[in-house]
């Protein structure tokens, strides 16, 4: 059998909280292992939980928050799911890398120049 998703719920006000709690708790795959009621407490929260979702409010803007950054920052492999009820939206984040490539020239003097120049291609 596999893990079940582990989720914390930050979302406000309590009501949707609670709804939203209600919602996942039925789901056998699904595990709530932490209800944040303040959002401040939101990283000592994830910290303690290691959730592989964090729900959270949607800001009135829709744009993503300073808060997802921090959090994927640190937290790369759990993912972030933000409502906004009122609105009939949510946004789905998640972190990832990007793999970048250039040309390395293959001899002493171009692994010597690579290594000491990590971003910037070697020779342009």
């Amino acid at each position: 059998m596999t893990q079940p998703i582990r989720v914390v719920v930050a979302n406000r006000p309590q009501l949707m909280r609670e709804l939203v709690i209600e919602a996942i708790t039925e789901q056998p795959d699904i595990e709530v292992v932490g209800e944040i009621k303040n959002e401040d407490e939101i990283l000592d929260g994830v910290e303690g939980t290691h959730p592989d979702v964090l729900i959270i409010a949607l800001g009135e803007s829709s744009q993503r928050s300073s808060l997802c950054d921090i959090l994927l920052r640190r937290y790369p492999e759990m993912k972030i799911l933000a409502l906004a009820p009122e609105r009939n939206c949510g946004i789905y984040y998640w972190g990832s890398f990007e793999i970048h490539e250039t040309s390395a020239e293959a001899s002493e003097a171009g692994i010597l120049s690579t290594l000491r120049h990590k971003n910037q291609p070697v020779g342009g």
